[in-house]
């Protein structure tokens, strides 16, 4: 399957953007989840506060707050907060801050310079303590033993202040321990009402900020959700074009290839099997490649990033997502062996539908003579419904896996949700994380469902890959020679026969055997015989539809196999048993062979060919419309159109296999008549079965079963031949005979 995507190894660059694009578009959904939990933890939970060390606060408050801290630890916290006080503020810059902090009228504050993860670690334990000792005199934090014994109108912080630090750290390393009991989430949600609290005092809206932080956030997921959007749209672009190119050039492959077949290949493969392999596979593996592309780059970067995600925020939850992937995964395995076997016989019954189907709708005239309509219904209806039961199968087994999916996604979410309602419950997690882990988690789970749905495609596109690589890598029986021989121009148009014997491919026996004749410039040489003895075999093997088995076929004096097949085929003007003719008008049809014919040369060769009087009367004459294999005339027109389109060529071979027959005795001897006086400078090759088309030619070859028994003109034949005596008298009177 890997060989089919050289094929497209000069769009590297497509594939390279599709690969950024697909890793852009993951980081943006992974990053959706962490909004979701900011919005329910910050926005909602803490009112859009995020840092536990407050913006602003009041000069009071920071006091109170470095009786908990060290020297050095003081420092820090003063490095990075700024002091605004009345008395020392220019009038603008006071009229400015007052707009944001009111209180400033009244007291002096703190702004903080900038956001630092050190100065949250160090004053989230110092803000819950003044937090405790406002609120309460209560024991609380294990500060009972400080509380105690103290005025209720005594300050705490007074008496604090005045204690010698070694008995203040004392006192406070039983609350501190107790502290580091609580578990983060706690701490950090009763920091933040502290700090909400102070914020309120100072004159700061904390509604408008709450609402703020929401608008802006979910701003933000909106943004990009749109560029996640965008990059899904430029990859199904971007995709859809590669694919698209690859099944074009697919298709170009094969069409050429399938065009060079020889007809030993056409029979290997078979007519129905290459409209298959040209349609149905090439689209299986355009499909394949727009989910490859989709799916393959885009699900292990969510996988992956969705587990380092998951675990990052819970990882006392990371075993809900293990078992998880190993029920996806168990899923995935029991349906595949399942399936697999199945997907391989697919085609070989697309194959049959469509040969059965070829097969009655080309026959339908004789089947509807026969009457025999019900008998080849069944024979549809029983290649039907093979393929049918077995897409059936197909696809109520692969059915099973997305109900099985969502269940598995919404046990998990049930267990998510017990699990993290304990853990929020125990405070060692937020609502929010909960929240953000269970989104995590189908990322997760989804990005194996996309795996598993590309591999439900892969077997079957791995056959149609298979299929279509077989077309391509056939080595061609006939070939271009690697070294070509130049034409004798003194033996322009003879066609010469040396001991040439051919036997189909996989036969045990000759088809013909041994022919030895010349045909020469001027002449009409002519193969008569009953059925089967080897005439339009023969005449099949000078275009090189076969290669000859035995012996050598010669054209102006170089061996066929030694030519390039156009040049060879461009000397031969052939018309077929059966004629054939494209859908178009009939002037296309007649200029087929030629390109730019004029109007002067298709009108000369229909009438040469008998066939200007019926196209005179259509309406368009030579624009008229010829519907596709000529349905639209008759058989005699069809031969007639046939042999024109040979005619307007002007070869220097002419080969005629049995292509009179369709026509009456006076249409007959009229087109020999025309066709005698421009063909004087050609050679002639006649296969037929009457008596009358060949009696003129100047070298009549009879044969039989695949040997000659007779050569001659027609009056040295009637006298050495007894096969063509049989045949003569077969059709003709004596008297015939002899008066021709």
């Amino acid at each position: 399957m890997l060989k089919m995507f050289h094929y497209i190894k000069d769009s590297w660059l497509s594939i390279f953007v599709i690969i950024l694009l697909l890793a852009f578009q993951a980081v943006c959904d992974l990053s959706l989840p962490d909004y979701t939990s900011n919005i329910v933890n910050v926005g909602i939970s803490q009112g859009g506060i995020e840092e536990t060390s407050p913006r602003v606060i009041r000069a009071s408050e920071m006091d109170k707050i470095l009786l908990f801290l060290s020297e050095e630890d003081q420092n820090f916290v003063l490095d990075n907060y700024q002091l605004f006080d009345k008395s020392t503020l220019s009038t603008s810059k006071y009229n400015q801050l007052v707009q944001k902090y009111p209180l400033l009228e009244t007291e002096a504050i703190y702004e903080k310079k900038k956001d630092s993860e050190n100065l949250n670690h160090i004053l989230i334990n110092p803000i819950l303590m003044v937090a405790t000792l406002e609120g309460s005199r209560e024991n609380n934090l294990g500060v009972d033993s400080f509380v105690e014994g103290i005025p209720t109108d005594v300050d705490l912080f007074t008496v604090l202040s005045n204690m010698p630090s070694e008995a203040r750290t004392e006192m406070l390393k039983e609350a501190t321990e107790k502290i580091e009991q609580v578990p983060e989430s706690l701490l950090s949600s009763g920091a933040i009402q502290m700090v909400r609290q102070e914020y309120q005092t100072i004159g700061i809206n904390t509604d408008k900020m709450q609402t703020n932080y929401i608008i802006v956030s979910g701003a933000k997921m909106l943004g990009i959700a749109l560029l996640s959007m965008f990059s899904t749209i430029l990859v199904g672009l971007l995709g859809a074009r590669l694919a698209a190119k690859l099944a074009r050039v697919l298709r170009k492959k094969v069409f050429e290839k399938v065009v060079s077949f020889s007809s030993t290949e056409m029979k290997q493969f078979g007519t129905s099997s290459l409209i298959t392999r040209t349609t149905n596979d090439i689209q299986q593996m355009q499909m394949v490649l727009v989910m490859l592309l989709r799916t393959v780059f885009y699900a292990p970067i969510i996988g992956i990033g969705g587990v380092i995600k998951s675990i990052h925020a819970n990882s006392s939850m990371a075993w809900i997502i293990a078992v998880a992937v190993m029920s996806i995964l168990t899923l995935v395995i029991v349906l595949f062996a399942i399936a697999m076997p199945k997907f391989k016989i697919v085609q070989k019954l697309v194959d049959r539908l469509n040969l059965v189907t070829r097969e009655i709708l080309t026959g339908l005239p004789v089947i509807r003579a026969f009457h025999n309509e019900q008998h080849e219904e069944e024979r549809f209806d029983k290649a039907n419904k093979d393929l049918t039961k077995l897409n059936l199968f197909i696809g109520r087994t692969m059915s099973f896996m997305m109900p099985a999916m969502m269940f598995i996604m919404n046990t998990v979410a049930l267990v998510i949700l017990w699990k993290g309602a304990y853990s929020i419950d125990a405070g060692s997690m937020q609502v929010g994380d909960m929240m953000a882990f269970i989104q995590y988690t189908m990322q997760i789970i989804m990005s194996f469902l996309m795996i598993s749905m590309i591999s439900i495609m892969l077997p079957r596109a791995s056959v149609s890959a298979k299929r279509i690589d077989e077309i391509i890598q056939t080595d061609v029986v006939i070939q271009n020679p690697k070294i070509e021989k130049p034409l004798d121009p003194e033996k322009k148009g003879v066609v010469e026969f040396k001991n040439v014997s051919f036997r189909y491919p996989d036969a045990t026996e000759d088809v013909i055997t041994d022919i030895t004749f010349t045909a020469k410039p001027g002449e009409t040489t002519a193969f008569i015989g009953s059925t089967g003895s080897g005439k339009s075999t023969l005449i099949n093997l000078i275009p090189r539809f076969y290669d000859v088995t035995e012996g050598s076929i010669r054209i102006d004096g170089v061996d066929i196999r030694e030519m390039n097949e156009h040049v060879l085929r461009e000397k031969i003007g052939y018309v077929p048993q059966k004629g054939v003719l494209f859908s178009g008008t009939i002037a296309s049809n007649i200029g087929y062979g030629k390109e730019n014919i004029t109007d002067k040369e298709l009108k000369e060769a229909a009438q040469i060919a008998q066939a200007s009087e019926f196209i005179e009367t259509f309406n368009d004459t030579y624009d008229a419309p010829i519907a596709q294999g000529g349905t639209n005339v008759s058989g005699g027109q069809k031969q007639r159109l046939s042999i024109a389109r040979a005619i307007a060529k002007k070869p220097d071979i002419y080969i005629f296999d049995d292509s009179f027959s369709a026509l009456d005795f006076k249409t007959d001897a009229a087109l020999r008549t025309a066709l005698k006086k421009i063909t004087k400078k050609a050679t002639v090759l006649i296969v037929a079965q009457r008596i009358s088309t060949i009696m003129n030619a100047e070298q009549i070859i009879v044969l039989q079963e695949g040997h000659i028994v007779g050569m001659g003109t027609h009056k040295e034949l009637m006298k050495t031949c007894q096969v063509y005596q049989e045949i003569a008298l077969s059709q003709l009177s004596k008297e015939e005979l002899e008066n021709a």
